[in-house]
């Protein structure tokens, strides 16, 4: 019998509320001191808990040896991927994963065939990307790894090599980047338009599901930006601080019918490029996260400045998203949220002998 195996981490209730809604029982990975909120609060959402003194130690032999007794399938998210390292992830940790192990690290900025290197590739309008501060010339955006969170980036906004300067140098002094964070640094133009979190779920068993689903548009809420916009330009001028754009939450939103069909196209390119770069390509859940803005001729674009490879963390999806009833009628079963899909593939996987094809 198969079980869902979690990290206790960033979409850990999500992933538990759906594993448990579709009759598995769930493995979660906790590290002590971090782990109240699934331990104590929601401990009825995981039939097995692993307490660890560090996310790494899932890692060890006996550990790996616990989780492979219990025929776990792993859901990898963006903490699994921070805490245990890409080199862990694909040569060390011997337990299945759903999905595509071995796409996660493409997320990162600092790889040969990065996220970048994909959408490139797949013909997706990204913003422009400045070498270095000496180009700006316009509104910029560049995002830098925070020095304490490697979770998070610190961007920051410029409008000139002088204006980055003077931000770069006070960030490091205050102790939010590092210098040689700043060197790995990525300066791109910000693209003003409406921001949307265009989510979907890519399927192994395409003879059954079909190619992928669109599940939702969201979009962020983030620590401390969402303060400054809520108060008057005139008051906005008055605070020097640092802005900070770590993300906090999530909100559902829709788009307009009439512009959805280039969201549909981009992921339907991502996925064809995926396959032929990190093969099988994408299993499971992945995001494209942009903005829809006017270009120089003045027609709305659906220009891309992130992707994830992997469960969003974003519960707002399912509760806010017009998808789950037209995805409930595709599939002739009620679909209450996005991992509902990763659990409906996994169990007919199951049912039919073709987990190898849904796991790596």
């Amino acid at each position: 019998m198969v079980r869902i195996g979690i990290f206790g981490s960033h979409s850990a209730k999500e992933i538990g509320a759906s594993a448990k809604a579709w009759g598995f029982e769930t493995v979660i990975v906790v590290q002590k001191g971090r782990d109240k909120l699934y331990t104590k609060y929601n401990r009825h959402l995981y039939d097995h808990v692993i307490v660890l003194n560090s996310f790494k130690e899932i890692l060890n032999e006996e550990v790996q040896q616990k989780l492979l007794d219990l025929d776990v399938i792993f859901i990898p998210n963006r903490s699994f991927a921070v805490y245990v390292g890409y080199d862990g992830i694909e040569k060390k940790f011997e337990v299945p994963i759903y999905g595509n192990r071995f796409l996660l690290k493409a997320e990162e900025r600092n790889i040969e065939r990065n996220q970048y290197y994909l959408l490139e590739r797949a013909g997706i309008r990204i913003p422009k990307e400045f070498k270095s501060p000496e180009e700006i010339d316009r509104l910029c955006i560049v995002k830098v790894q925070q020095a304490k969170n490697p979770l998070e980036r610190a961007f920051f906004y410029a409008v000139s090599p002088e204006d980055y300067y003077r931000q770069a140098e006070r960030l490091i002094r205050d102790g939010v980047i590092t210098e040689e964070g700043l060197k790995n640094a990525r300066i791109e133009e910000f693209v003003l338009g409406a921001r949307f979190n265009a989510n979907f779920h890519c399927y192994a068993l395409k003879d059954i599901f079909g190619d992928f689903d669109f599940v939702g548009f969201s979009d962020r809420r983030q620590v401390n930006l969402q303060g400054f916009l809520n108060l008057p330009a005139r008051e906005q001028l008055k605070i020097d601080v640092p802005i900070k754009n770590e993300e906090i939450g999530h909100f559902g939103v829709t788009m307009r019918e009439s512009k959805q069909e280039v969201v549909y196209d981009y992921a339907e390119k991502l996925i064809r490029v995926c396959e032929k770069e990190y093969p099988p390509g994408i299993i499971g859940m992945f995001g494209l996260q942009g903005a829809m803005a006017y270009s120089p001729n003045e027609e709305l674009e659906f220009v891309v400045f992130d992707v994830s490879f992997r469960v969003p963390g974003d519960p707002a999806i399912g509760p806010t998203s017009p998808e789950m009833r037209i995805l409930s009628i595709k599939h002739r079963i009620r679909i209450e949220d996005p991992l509902d899909l990763t659990m409906m593939e996994i169990k007919k996987a199951e049912e039919l002998g073709r987990l190898e094809e849904i796991t790596t």
